[in-house]
C-alpha cells in the first residue's frame, strides 16, 4: 500500500511540474495536474492542502535530487576548482535534460509571491551551502584568494549560473546550455583565483 501511495505522490509531482512548465503556476488549476498525473481531483487533497504546497514540494524534491546528484559528483574530488566545475556542469546538464524543471525553477519562482519564494528559499539553502563549502575548501588550498567574501560570492556564483539558465530558455534554448560550463568558471575562477 505504501508503494502506491509513494507513487501517486511522485506522479502528482511529475504531473504539476509538466503542467506548471507548460501553464504557469498561477494559470495551472489543480484539475489539470489530477489529470496529468492521471489521479482524481480529489486524491491530490490528500497529499497536498492548497496548490502553493505543491509547488514548494517540488522544488524541496526537485532541488534535493540535485543535491544528492552534486554531492555524488563531487565526492572523491580533491580539487574545488574541479568540484565547482562539476557542480556548474551538473546544474547545467539537469537543467538542459529537463526543460520542464528548468521553466519552473527558472521562471515560475520570479512571478510567486514573497512568502512562497521565501519557503521556496529553503529548499536552495542546501545547495547554497554546498557552493560555500567548496569555496572554503578552495581557500584552504590556497587556490582561492584568502580575502575571498565567501557568502557573497557563494550568492553570486549561485546567480550567474541561475541567469545563464534563464537566458538560455528566454533565448528558445538556440545554443546549448551545457557549453556554458567553461566561460562560467572561467570568469569565476579568474575572479576568485589565487
Amino acid at each position: 500500500m505504501t508503494s502506491r501511495k509513494n507513487e501517486k505522490y511522485e506522479a502528482i509531482l511529475e504531473g504539476a511540474l509538466q503542467v506548471f512548465a507548460e501553464h504557469g503556476f498561477h494559470r495551472s488549476q489543480v484539475s489539470k495536474i489530477a489529470r496529468a498525473a492521471g489521479v482524481a481531483d480529489g486524491t491530490i487533497y490528500l497529499y497536498f492542502k492548497r496548490k502553493e504546497d505543491i509547488l514548494i514540494e517540488l522544488f524541496r524534491s526537485k532541488l534535493g535530487e540535485l543535491i544528492e546528484k552534486f554531492t555524488s559528483g563531487i565526492e572523491n574530488v580533491t580539487d574545488a576548482r574541479e568540484a565547482l566545475r562539476r557542480v556548474c556542469t551538473i546544474h547545467y546538464s539537469e537543467l538542459e535534460a529537463n526543460v520542464a524543471l528548468a521553466y519552473v525553477t527558472q521562471i515560475e519562482l520570479r512571478q510567486s509571491d514573497l512568502e512562497l519564494r521565501k519557503e521556496i528559499g529553503e529548499a536552495v539553502k542546501p545547495y547554497i551551502k554546498l557552493i560555500e563549502d567548496l569555496l572554503l575548501k578552495g581557500i584552504e588550498q590556497n587556490v582561492f584568494r584568502a580575502d575571498l567574501d565567501v557568502k557573497l560570492t557563494r550568492l553570486l556564483l549561485f546567480g550567474a549560473m541561475d541567469e545563464v539558465v534563464t537566458s538560455w530558455l528566454i533565448s528558445g534554448r538556440k545554443y546549448s546550455l551545457s557549453a556554458q560550463v567553461d566561460s562560467t568558471l572561467k570568469f569565476f575562477l579568474q575572479g576568485i583565483g589565487n
